[in-house]
């Protein structure tokens, strides 16, 4: 999905970030001469922060810095308590109150309610810490792996559809370390333009060629693979060793859906793998549950990794790696985030455990159908709604994510403290998250929500959009 900015909107956005680079240059060039007529003693140490490293943080970021890391005093549930903040200079510290606010949450990844107590999930979790404690306080090859670690895994596997799967305790982390281990120097990765950082820091950490194809868009992948297989390795032309896809079944900062039949059948027609990153769409969609190849009927056979995160859908941390039990098992003897970190946490492998039992309906009841029903339910509608509204809202029908365009610097605080004030807590988001002129207000839904929620949140949104000419 391809944003076109409106001339005037990016004139006026060009203007207002041009205007608060030019402020905050007079300001650095004033702070100059101060240090000049009482210079700082570094002892021969060079300065740790030079000037243009830190300028975006010290003179944009931090004038709306209470607009972000708001402290919460509860669970992530529905309704979400929000610790009251002020400033004595200008925005640079933040002192917390004992104060907070009841605020609709509007902001968190909890898409099937998991995140708050649960009936069936909450008295398990309870249950394994007084048996296991909180921690392991070992790596999964030494003392950490207990049996609710071989428990999940076979679980994993079973849920998403392929023979074998790996956990880990960190959800960037299954990225960021196990790319480096699928792929090396001779290899080739290619990345979706807006796939997540995790991502882009794993395949620039692997030592492989990276090549890069137009979001969501499988006619320029099939280009950019036909000329990376023609031209072969840089220099000596020799074929690649192999060749990754990486691609996300939804884009958390779009709320998009892959286009994965069409990228599948690309990559099958020059022998390319698939990585699918499913962070955002196991557990939030299909009729299951089961993420974006259960809605788009694409066979989990034809996805060589898949990858995902529990941190959104099943109310825990850490990720996941399915695929083929020998690959399973060559990345337990090679990844270093399973031989050398601490392994998940015994309470928040049996969260998982238990959030996918409801979902499966193995707890005995329809929770979980009832739970993946109402998250598809209250996405289309509040997508429907804000658009009725006039916001330019970006994702597809069925996605939880939906961030609304702000573009205007001016506009990321005003929505979000204005919101704030009308107890409702929302996320926005700007560079270097999103392209400079890209900035958006991102709105994620949850099966928690109730009608009445979803209609209050509409509401707020409805006045701060009136109020300020969005």
């Amino acid at each position: 999905m391809a944003i076109t900015i409106p001339y005037i909107t990016a004139l006026t956005t060009l203007f207002s970030y041009g205007l608060l680079f030019a402020f905050g240059q007079i300001r650095d060039l004033f702070r100059k001469f101060l240090e000049w007529s009482s210079p700082k003693n570094l002892q021969g140490y060079a300065p740790i922060c030079l000037g243009l490293e830190d300028f975006y943080t010290r003179r944009l970021y931090l004038r709306i810095q209470d607009c972000f890391s708001r402290p919460i005093a509860g669970a992530p549930d529905a309704w979400i308590d929000v610790v009251e903040r002020y400033s004595k200079d200008s925005n640079k510290t933040l002192i917390r109150t004992k104060r907070t606010s009841k605020c609709l949450n509007l902001g968190s990844y909890n898409y099937l309610g998991f995140a708050a107590a649960d009936e069936y999930c909450t008295p398990r979790v309870i249950e394994s810490l007084n048996k296991y404690s909180a921690s392991t306080c070992s790596t999964r090859v030494d003392g950490g792996t207990t049996a609710l670690h071989a428990e999940l895994e076979e679980l994993v596997a079973r849920f998403v559809g392929k023979p074998a799967a790996l956990v880990l305790g960190m959800g960037y982390v299954t990225n960021s370390a196990i790319i480096p281990v699928l792929i090396g120097k001779g290899g080739l990765i290619i990345s979706d333009s807006l796939n997540h950082n995790s991502i882009v820091n794993g395949a620039r950490g692997s030592g492989s060629s990276i090549r890069v194809f137009q979001h969501n868009t499988p006619s320029h992948l099939e280009e950019v693979l036909r000329e990376a297989i023609a031209e072969g390795q840089p220099r000596s032309h020799r074929p690649w060793k192999k060749i990754i896809v990486v691609v996300e079944g939804i884009y958390s900062m779009e709320g998009e859906l892959c286009k994965l039949p069409e990228i599948v059948a690309v990559c099958k027609k020059y022998k390319a793998y698939v990585y699918l990153d499913e962070a955002h769409s196991i557990g939030a969609i299909g009729k299951t549950g089961r993420g974006v190849c259960e809605l788009l009927g694409v066979d989990t056979a034809d996805i060589d990794i898949m990858m995902g995160t529990f941190t959104k859908s099943f109310g825990s941390c850490g990720g996941y790696i399915a695929a083929s039990k020998e690959l399973i098992r060559f990345l337990k003897y090679t990844c270093p985030a399973h031989l050398y970190a601490t392994s998940m946490s015994p309470p928040a492998a049996q969260q998982i455990i238990s959030a996918l039992k409801v979902v499966l309906g193995e707890d005995g009841s329809s929770r979980g159908a009832q739970k993946l029903a109402r998250i598809r339910e209250n996405s289309n509608f509040f997508r429907s709604e804000l658009q009725k509204m006039g916001f330019e809202v970006l994702g597809d029908n069925d996605s939880p994510v939906m961030p609304i365009m702000l573009y205007n610097p001016a506009k990321i605080p005003a929505f979000s403290r204005e919101c704030l004030k009308q107890n409702v807590a929302v996320v926005t988001v700007a560079f270097p998250a999103t392209p400079l002129l890209l900035a958006r207000a991102r709105i994620c839904i949850s099966a928690s929500h109730t009608k009445e929620d979803l209609v209050k949140g509409l509401e707020v949104i409805s006045k701060v959009g009136d109020l300020y000419s969005y």
